[in-house]
């Protein structure tokens, strides 16, 4: 058996003391920051918090880029000879992009372990246990804990004595910065099969200097020579010029998975096992720098929305280059590939039974971790294309970093939004970075005012008179109006609350309750089903 890992690159964490030390608490259960995934590995997982993480503090200004204010990429290298360099013993895939990462990556393992393939791979954040961040095996799961407890035991000494020798500012295992300055950046050419680039978009815009132009040269520093480069999008034509000017500098083969040889499709959504999936063709032929095809109809994907069709064919065209090296992937492992695939909180519709559990009987529930106004357009379509016509109530929460306006227009312009509840969850670093429901509330009302649409919201006297105390007056003239609460109670309450109110406007007929604006919101959730 042939072992292949798939390197995804994702948010910060970099071995010093902690800024934070609060304890993540899921909102429906008490209890310390290790979930029930982890308590088998607490020792790492504390070892962990007890140093400083840039996927809980924020990664600083500039940190991301190829400059004297970037991370020092030598630090992992240092470390990566002291461990006997690892990083040389298999072949790699190493997969960058604003979006779209862990999804491509969870495709292409799929494919390959479908054709019979052994791999490894590393993705970020995880969503119940941190041994999610690593898949091993054929099929890939999670490692297991005795493995992990044997690696960081193993390990441990090495990496105390190189804090010391690195005067404490060793960059951990993943930096999150998409490129140049990323801790998986030490693959070297020799180890690389391919690079992919899935998206370029506005996130961590401070870290990767300002601009996207700033970002695609960052995330263009893990194109490596001689390696194809497979490009996700789509991207702007002046993005694709710095991504193609950086491929052949590196005399690397492009390979544009969203070019005119794209002609891949959704046909239909249907259901399986009471959940929906979309019926695609998968039709690929890319005739510039290399020549790969492949025509797969019927294609049954539980991946739902246009977004994760276009990582579908990102992910196919990497194992069509595999392919074209040498290695052995059919189609039909392909096909089987993509529909294997699924993830926690990407459009994840929870089974009834699910609901019903939360105390929602009867609610089509919707979990998908959109914080970005890209993601959350993605998932307005998700919603459109699986419940046409149907009212949407939303239950929302999100960190301070993010674009909380733009994220708000995307649902007001283009979903039929009767309720959002707006409110908190612990995010990675705790206070500091959860923005407070009524904030949330606030930039939700300017956005409305500003795009002229009709809300009804909690600081208004004919809010208090309908659902101050908790009593259920008419709706009646309030149809065509948005209703927005910041909710100063549990997740739970505030599902309750979302529920119950969409139902009195929607009345007859399916309605779709969905809980987004952090992949910690889709973890309170599935914690308080049991994982």
């Amino acid at each position: 058996m042939q072992f292949l890992k798939l390197i995804s690159s994702s948010p910060a964490c970099s071995l010093r003391k902690s800024l934070y030390n609060k304890k993540w608490v899921s909102p429906f259960t008490q209890g310390t920051s290790l979930s029930a995934g982890d308590v088998e590995v607490r020792e790492l997982v504390e070892y962990i918090d007890s140093l400083k993480n840039y996927e809980k503090s924020g990664v600083p200004k500039d940190a991301g880029t190829d400059s004297d204010d970037g991370f020092d990429l030598g630090r992992m290298r240092r470390l990566m000879g002291r461990l006997g360099n690892p990083d040389s013993r298999f072949k790699a895939i190493h997969i960058a992009g604003t979006k779209g990462k862990g999804s491509t990556a969870a495709f292409l393992v799929n494919i390959l372990n479908a054709e019979g393939y052994v791999v490894g791979c590393y993705t970020s954040p995880h969503i119940l246990s941190i041994r999610e961040r690593i898949l091993v095996g054929n099929p890939a799961k999670p490692v297991p804990a005795e493995k992990l407890n044997c690696l960081f035991h193993q390990i441990k000494d090495i990496l105390d004595e190189s804090i010391v020798l690195e005067n404490g500012c060793l960059s951990h295992f993943e930096a999150g910065l998409g490129g140049a300055r990323d801790a998986t950046n030490v693959i070297s050419s020799s180890g690389l099969l391919a690079s992919v680039i899935t998206t370029i978009g506005e996130e961590h815009m401070d870290a990767l200097g300002g601009s996207l132009e700033s970002i695609a040269m960052a995330k263009s520093g893990i194109v490596k020579h001689g390696c194809p480069l497979v490009l996700g999008g789509p991207v702007v034509p002046q993005i694709e010029r710095i991504l193609r000017d950086k491929a052949s500098v590196m005399n690397s083969p492009v390979v544009l998975a969203s070019g005119a040889g794209n002609r891949s499709v959704i046909e239909s959504i249907c259901f399986l096992d009471g959940r929906p999936c979309q019926r695609c063709d998968v039709v690929l032929e890319v005739e510039r720098d290399l020549q790969l095809s492949t025509n797969l109809l019927n294609v049954r994907m539980s991946m739902l929305g246009a977004h994760q069709l276009q990582n579908a064919v990102t992910a196919t065209c990497a194992a069509l280059c595999l392919r074209d090296m040498g290695w052995t992937i059919s189609d039909q492992s392909i096909r089987a590939g993509l529909e294997r695939t699924h993830l926690l909180g990407r459009s994840q519709f929870l089974t009834f039974t699910e609901a019903k559990a939360l105390g929602l009987p009867g609610a089509a529930v919707l979990l998908d971790g959109a914080h970005t106004k890209e993601s959350a357009r993605a998932l307005v379509e998700t919603t459109k294309m699986t419940f046409p016509d149907a009212p949407l109530a939303l239950v929302v929460a999100m960190a301070r970093d993010k674009d909380h306006a733009a994220f708000a227009k995307e649902f007001l312009s283009g979903a039929r939004l009767e309720v959002v509840v707006l409110t908190e969850v612990d995010i990675a670093g705790g206070n500091a970075r959860t923005t407070p429901s009524t904030l949330l509330r606030d930039c939700w009302i300017q956005e409305s005012e500003r795009m002229g649409i009709a809300v009804l919201h909690d600081k208004m006297p004919e809010y208090q008179e309908s659902f101050g105390d908790g009593s259920e007056c008419s709706l009646i003239g309030m149809e065509d109006r948005v209703i927005l609460t910041a909710a100063n109670s549990s997740l739970a309450d505030s599902l309750h609350a979302a529920n119950r109110i969409l139902k009195r406007k929607a009345r007859k007929g399916p309605a779709l309750l969905v809980v987004t604006g952090s992949l910690h919101m889709v973890t309170s959730v599935l914690l308080s089903l049991g994982g």
